[in-house]
């Protein structure tokens, strides 16, 4: 459960860094992605799932 909770952690970080750092070109960012079609966004999110798990087979093994 340590484990997890430092992961679940670094991932809020790694998340909110772009808000922090950034929020005007955020906003910018946020309304390009409402004009994506939701088959992109299906798309990107899927290729991300996949590169995850990716990341996490390598980092075990």
């Amino acid at each position: 459960m340590d484990y997890f909770l430092c992961v679940l952690g670094l991932v809020m970080i790694v998340e909110g860094l772009p808000y922090f750092a950034a929020p005007s070109k955020i906003k910018i960012w946020v309304q390009k992605l409402v004009e994506l079609p939701d088959s992109s966004l299906r798309l990107i999110g899927f290729l991300l799932m996949i590169g995850g798990l990716g990341l996490i087979y390598l980092g075990r093994s």
